[in-house]
């Protein structure tokens, strides 16, 4: 048996094991599955479950970023959008992390990470924002 191919299923093994051990807030999201792999929730996303009218701004600098008009659930367990509220509130660059190509979203007045947008979303726009519920807070309309 090759070394490399051993050593890898080896990995590949125990990252199942300890993934199966994970406390229910990091589990899998009922098993929703998003461009081939299993969507996991590594912690609470606190707006993710609001669905009162009001604006998401950046937690920092209290920028608005997203309506509640655009929010929709994508299934994943992040707060999702299918557009910002303003184009030119929120900076997209390419982030080549974690051996992946995906477009950053951040706020553009203070430069916080908010999250990644993707080309999965409803129409019409057909993109899915997906946010750190973190990163962003809500301010309740009237």
């Amino acid at each position: 048996m090759n070394r490399r191919f051993f050593i890898s299923s080896s990995s590949a093994v125990g990252g199942f094991a300890i993934l199966s051990r994970l406390p229910s807030w990091a589990q899998p999201n009922d098993g929703k599955i998003l461009d081939g792999t299993l969507a996991v929730s590594p912690h609470p996303n606190p707006l993710n479950d609001i669905h009162d009218k009001g604006t998401f701004e950046c937690a920092a600098c209290e920028l608005p970023l997203f309506s509640s008009a655009q929010k929709f659930d994508s299934g994943t367990g992040w707060p999702s959008f299918w557009a910002p509220i303003k184009k030119e509130n929120i900076i997209e660059e390419v982030d080549k992390t974690l051996g992946m190509v995906r477009t950053e979203v951040a706020c553009a007045r203070c430069e916080g990470h908010l999250g990644h947008v993707f080309d999965d979303g409803p129409k019409p726009t057909g993109l899915r924002y997906c946010m750190n519920g973190v990163a962003m807070k809500f301010v309740k309309q009237g």
